[in-house]
Parts: structure tokens; sequence; C-alpha cells
């Protein structure tokens, strides 16, 4: 039997009482029940709540996809922002090479492209793209928003250039809306491969859509092992009333508590750098979620031991307005052993045999015993592993928990409306049609 993903609380106990936590996340319960019985807030997004059972009709297509691009082309340019990106580029960051475009025998490399709006970076990208046989996966659902389709429509003009309009449709890909937008349109038009982005399933959510697990399998990874851990934790968590064993609900009540207690800053935190895209991908969940109305907690994070040597200071004796949520991972997937020195000069002998994540997870646990004394609260999620399973029960988790959470925060945690504000003003800024008031401000 596999292990799961475990929550670990005892540093928060000096700020919260276990006590507390479990009556809130016992309270909580409702929430659940909202979500199954989709009578709340939001109610008409909650496809990925049965998500790991319904989307596995479409693996076989997604795979066979996958495994057409990776044999047309050798690089895939990913097109797409939020949501959109977030996810699938967690999950290949974390379970990719650290230095992917070093490796000289990788079949196949992921390029990421309509993020933002630098005109270096697609110019950079069109120098690295006119030597490369690429494929494009452009995910929009109404095929308008400004970032990603900027980004197809040049990326889309240099291919065509590059292989010709037929080899060119061969080789994109839209995941969009079934039956409405541009994105849609054109790709009927030009004859592109489809797939659908559910209407009941937000961006931030989508992550187990094709969104996510198209780009997750051209990279090479195992979507049905994902799919199957975020099942294992729909399992654990979804009709889990014993607020006591539901990982999800303990998470959501903590960090509301810690939240009335005056933390109003969450810092996700990890040790291992593949998981810093995975802390991108939780913070728009969280962030776009719960901010709003005036209300929600501002999710930050930190890549340690590295950010120990900038940001340490001010976690560890700045204002007392934070906590943290620390992802432990258990245990490395490769080796290395730190050697013993004849003279000793860098005085590391006392460290000589033993393998880097063993200092690694000193240094977590010093950290986090640090921290706490330092008035910080600290909640651990302890990971076995990464892998595609683990990573799959970690998204269904956050999910539930960030669903939960802004129930108790008394906000719709699928709604975005302060998105929009940014994008009315850029608009008129640009001359956009039916937008010259804001201009004139």
């Amino acid at each position: 039997m596999k292990e799961n993903i475990l929550i670990d609380l005892k540093n928060t106990i000096k700020f919260v009482s276990q006590e507390e936590v479990i009556a809130l996340a016992q309270q909580s319960v409702r929430h659940l029940d909202s979500l199954n019985s989709k009578t709340g807030a939001g109610n008409d997004f909650l496809g990925w709540l049965s998500l790991p059972d319904e989307i596995t009709v479409q693996l076989d297509r997604i795979e066979k996809t996958a495994k057409h691009l990776r044999s047309v082309s050798d690089t895939t340019v990913v097109i797409g922002i939020g949501g959109s990106y977030l996810g699938a580029r967690a999950v290949i960051e974390a379970l990719s090479h650290s230095f992917p475009f070093l490796q000289e025998d990788r079949h196949h490399r992921m390029i990421f492209a309509g993020q933002n709006i630098s005109e270096d970076y697609l110019a950079d990208l069109l120098e690295i793209l006119d030597k490369r046989n690429y494929s494009i996966v452009v995910i929009s659902k109404s095929g308008t928003t400004t970032e990603p389709a900027i980004a197809f429509r040049i990326l889309k003009d240099h291919l065509e250039k590059k292989a010709g309009k037929p080899v060119a449709a061969d080789r994109i890909v839209a995941i969009t809306d079934s039956s409405k937008g541009a994105l849609i349109t054109l790709a009927e038009t030009n004859g592109y491969e489809t797939f659908v982005i559910p209407d009941n399933i937000g961006g931030r959510y989508s992550v187990l859509t094709p969104v996510g697990l198209l780009p997750i399998a051209i990279s090479g990874l195992d979507i049905r092992s994902l799919v199957r851990g975020a099942k294992s934790f729909e399992e654990i968590t979804r009709h889990n009333k014993n607020a006591a064993t539901n990982p999800s609900l303990l998470y959501a009540a903590a960090r509301n508590l810690i939240l009335q207690s005056g933390k109003t800053t969450e810092i996700m935190v990890n040790f291992e750098p593949k998981l810093h895209y995975f802390s991108e991908w939780w913070k728009q969940l969280f962030g776009e979620s719960e901010g709003k109305d005036g209300r929600g907690i501002y999710p930050s994070s930190v890549d340690f031991t590295t950010d120990l040597h900038s940001l340490g200071q001010y976690i560890q004796d700045g204002q007392r307005l934070l906590f943290e949520t620390v992802i432990s991972v258990n245990n490395s997937g490769k080796k290395v052993v730190i050697p013993k020195e004849a003279d000793d000069s860098d005085q590391l002998n006392y460290l000589a045999g033993m393998r880097l994540s063993e200092v690694n997870h000193n240094a977590e646990t010093g950290t986090i015993l640090a921290h706490n004394d330092g008035g910080v609260p600290i909640i651990r999620i302890s990971v076995p592993e990464l892998s595609e399973y683990y990573l799959g029960q970690l998204i269904y988790f956050f999910e539930l928990a960030c669903a939960v959470s802004g129930y108790i925060l008394d906000v719709n945690p699928f709604d975005q409306p302060g998105v929009e504000a940014y994008k009315k003003n850029m608009f008129a800024l640009l001359n956009k049609h039916g937008f010259g008031d804001a201009a004139r401000r």
C-alpha cells in the first residue's frame, strides 16, 4: 500500500490550539457538503471535484496526441497564461531534470510562452525556434486573452512561414471552448486538433484537464499516475466528514484560524528547487480564489535554503504578520555523497559520508525550529517523494482545501472579478474600440 501525503500542525499549536483547528474543520464539513451538493457560491465551476474519474476516458487520446507531437517535432511551445500554463509547468519542472537544456540526449524540449508581453522574451524565443523543429499547444478559453493571443499570432505566423501551412496545421493543437470563441473558430478553419476546456472548470482548477495533461504527457511524464494520485486523495478527502482525518479540512481550518490571530501572509516554502513552479501554481490557486471583497490570506513563496540568505532575516525577525506552509519531500530521487578531504580546510569533514539530502533535511528541521521560536506558525506537508502520483495528491489536496477555505472566508472561490481591472486600462491606453472613456481619466 502506498503512503500518502500528510499534514503536520504541531508547529502551529503555540498560536492556535489543536482543539480549535479540529472544531473549525468539523464545522467546515458543511462547506464540503455545499461543494458536493453544488449549493454554494460558484457552483457552476465544480467540475474539478469529480475530474480524477471523469478525465480517464480522455487519457488515450491525450497520450496519442502527445506521441504524435513528439514524433514530428523536437520541441513544443505551450502558449497560455495563469491556470492555462502554471499547473502543467509546475508538474513538468518538478519531475524533469534540473538542467534540461544542457542534456544532449533529451528527446523533447518544452518551452512556455504567452505568460508575458515581453518583446525581448518573444524575440529570444524566435531565435531559438529558428533552429528547432517545433509544435505549438495553445491554451485559451476565448482565444482573445491578450498575452497568449499575441504570442500565438506571432508563433503561428513563424511556424507557417518556416514549415508551411499544412505542416503547421498538423503541429498545432488548440485547447479551448467547445463551441464558441476566436480560438475554436481558428482551429476549425485551419484543421487544428482540439481539446475542450470544460465550462464547469475554471483555469486555476484545470491542471487535470487536457490543459495540464497534454503538455505533461508531451514532456514524457506519466499522466495516468498523476490522475491516480489525485483520485486517491479525492477518496481520502471529498466525502470524509471526520475532520480529524481529512487533511484538506484541517489545512483550510488551520490557515484561517492563523489568519484570525493576525497573520495575514502565508509563505509557501520548499527545500527542493524543482518545486518553484508548484509554489507559483499554488499562489495563483489561493490568490485568485480568496483575494476579493477585501478578504483573503496573501500568498507568497520562497525557495530554501537559497532564500534563507535573503528573505530569511525578515521571516525570522520582521513584522509578525506571516506564517509558513512547508512542503517537505521525504526521499530524494538521486544520490550525492559528501566526500572526505585530508586537510579539511573548509571544515566540512563532519559531514563526510552523508548524503546531501540528509543535510538538506536537517536544514529544513533547523529552519522550522528557528522560525517557530521566532513567532512564525508553520504547517508542514510531508510528501513521500517527488513523483506523478504524489503531485496528483498534492494538487487535489490543495484544490479542495482552497474551495473550503474560500467558503470559510465567505467569498466565492471560483470567480476572479479583479483580474479584469488592469485589462480595461490597458485596452484604453492602446486605443482598443470601446475603451476610450478609461483612457481619458
